[in-house]
């Protein structure tokens, strides 16, 4: 297992490329996803302004911090339902996210995708944000080998849940990336539960990221909570994968703190498991990990936290303030 921020010395630290600077924009991102989602859920579930489905992504900051983090703005993204921490991580902006869900024409997809397609922002990289489970796997080797054929030193990322390893579309793409040596970062989002089914039901074995050797893709499990873990990780991963040496998955094992989706109550989960897990909350240990190593004082936190909460307010007043798509306008975005 990975080291802890709190247990890794200065000089190692630096290493990792994780100055102050940089550690405190991981925060940031993990809070704003976290306000961002708290949000999402309130105009759920409590002033009913938003319908729909919706599947947050509350729990798992740290896997699409810790990741996007680690790889250049300019590598490419495909991503799922569960998109809005992905969005806002690879720099997707908040009120455009928030304007999709609103089903407003200055979203993301000009309120035509709604929230599972609410990452897909090419302008920075985010091209695709699919609702079927496992779909994006293989579109994501087809990058993959659009970059290799164009000789671009770009990598794609491709986020997928422990659900979609199950698929054929997994055994698919990895085989093809790993047969033609395709620049792709797979990361599976193990969260234990694919909807309703917990992981150990439905997967014989639950060491979900020696799938990925099978195929001959270099493949490690890394705790999905621990942000600089996950950072660490993947920017090794990264930088075999930008150097020609084919594929590489990475398992991150973590936790949705809700059910899988806004309406879900989560009840089928034990209550002790539950609690385990929230005390394992990444951004408390990052937070706790960030001040024991002396790089956060409890005015920079409270700073933080007031500047995102002012970010997803605005991004609501946007999306309220922001217009529909104009109806005899929908024919020019059918493609087939």
């Amino acid at each position: 297992m990975l080291p802890t921020l709190e247990e890794i010395p200065h000089t190692e630290y630096s290493n990792l490329g994780l100055t102050q600077e940089k550690a405190h924009q991981m925060l940031r991102k993990m809070l704003e996803i976290r306000r961002f989602e708290e949000k999402v859920e309130e105009l759920f579930l409590v002033k009913g302004v938003l319908v729909g489905p919706s599947h947050l992504y509350l729990g798992q900051e740290a896997v699409a911090v810790g990741v996007l983090s680690a790889l250049n703005d300019s590598d490419l993204m495909v991503t799922t339902y569960r998109c809005h921490g992905h969005a806002l991580a690879k720099g997707v902006p908040a009120k455009m996210v928030m304007a999709e869900l609103f089903g407003k024409a200055t979203g993301t997809c000009r309120g035509i995708g709604g929230s599972m397609h609410s990452a897909i922002y090419p302008k920075v990289g985010s091209l695709y944000a699919t609702a079927i489970v496992g779909s994006g796997i293989p579109i994501s080797a087809g990058i993959g080998l659009a970059l290799k054929h164009l000789k671009d030193e770009r990598i794609v990322v491709s986020f997928f849940g422990d659900g979609a390893a199950n698929t054929g579309a997994f055994h698919e793409g990895l085989n093809l990336a790993s047969l033609w040596k395709l620049p792709v970062l797979f990361v599976c989002e193990n969260n234990l539960y694919a909807m309703s089914t917990r992981v150990d039901r439905s997967v014989a074995g639950t060491e979900i990221y020696v799938r990925g050797a099978t195929y001959g893709a270099e493949s490690q499990a890394v705790s999905g909570n621990d942000v600089v873990a996950v950072y660490s990780a993947a920017k090794a991963a990264a930088e075999k994968v930008r150097a020609g040496e084919g594929p590489f998955f990475l398992e991150c094992r973590t936790y949705k703190q809700k059910g899988h989706g806004a309406y879900d109550k989560g009840e089928y989960r034990p209550k002790e498991e539950v609690q385990a897990w929230l005390g394992k909350d990444p951004i408390q240990g990052f937070v706790a990990n960030l001040k024991t190593a002396g790089l956060l004082s409890d005015d920079e936190l409270r700073e933080m936290d007031s500047q995102v909460r002012v970010i997803v307010e605005d991004s609501v007043s946007f999306a309220t303030d922001s217009p529909v798509l104009d109806f005899d306008s929908l024919s020019q975005y059918v493609y087939a």
